[in-house]
């Protein structure tokens, strides 16, 4: 089984793809999400979410500013203001 990850910005998608796990820096801490997770939505405070592709890879960071995180049925949606690169 994978996580569903969407990572979009105002502008364009940036990411859309399977992975293991996702950690998201949110405003009231960091949080992880595997498949299967509980629905809910939380904001998102300046810094990297880690993407790992496999369980047990090493997590690849891209730097986010502000913005949403949603967990649903279909996967884990982080609605960014601004991505690095």
């Amino acid at each position: 089984m994978a996580l569903h990850f969407e990572l979009v910005t105002p502008a364009r998608l940036v990411r859309s793809e399977d992975v293991y796990m996702v950690v998201v820096p949110g405003t009231e801490g960091e949080f992880g999400v595997l498949e299967g997770h509980a629905p809910f939505m939380s904001t998102i405070r300046d810094g990297a979410v880690r993407v790992y592709r496999t369980d047990g890879a090493a997590p690849e960071e891209i730097l986010v500013r502000g913005g949403f995180a949603e967990v649903g049925e279909k996967g884990l949606t982080v609605l960014a203001e601004h991505v690095e690169g």
